[in-house]
């Protein structure tokens, strides 16, 4: 005979992180059907062109500090950008070690429309709270990222 979450005194669907996870990979995934579909990329690979978009020319290093994300990771997002002719690499004249990476004119039309697109998404998405509970789970979920 299985236990009730109640006789275990803990139950899954009331823990935060895993709420948390859920609720990010919804979001995830309904926003990734747009720039997959469109562009054929993967998620590593769209944070690689919001933030070159967004904040210009970087390291691959500058953007693993920004995302969170593995290196290895975003080596392979680069290369695959790369390939789809979206960002070039150029070595830093002062350390040759490193590469500096932007997006290119077609790059930086995608991120328009990515761009556009991100916006549209979440306007839609902040439809589904009140302006309060909008401006409260804004909050929070800032406090738990430290930003």
């Amino acid at each position: 005979m299985s236990k009730s979450s109640d006789d275990l005194g803990f139950d899954l669907v009331d823990f935060m992180p895993y709420l948390l996870n859920q609720a990010a990979e919804a979001t995830s995934i309904e926003f990734q059907h747009f720039y997959k579909a469109r562009y054929g990329m993967l998620r590593t690979e769209w944070r690689i062109v919001f933030h070159l978009g967004r904040y210009g020319a970087m390291t691959a290093k500058e953007i693993c500090d920004r995302t969170n994300m593995h290196k290895t990771k975003i080596s392979r997002g680069v290369g695959a950008l790369e390939s789809k002719r979206y960002l070039k690499r150029e070595i830093d004249t002062s350390d040759r070690r490193l590469e500096e990476l932007s997006l290119t004119p077609q790059g930086a039309q995608v991120f328009g429309e990515l761009n556009k697109a991100a916006q549209d998404f979440n306007a839609d998405f902040a439809r589904s709270f009140s302006p309060e509970e909008g401006i409260i789970l804004r909050r929070c979920l800032k406090r738990i990222a430290g930003l």
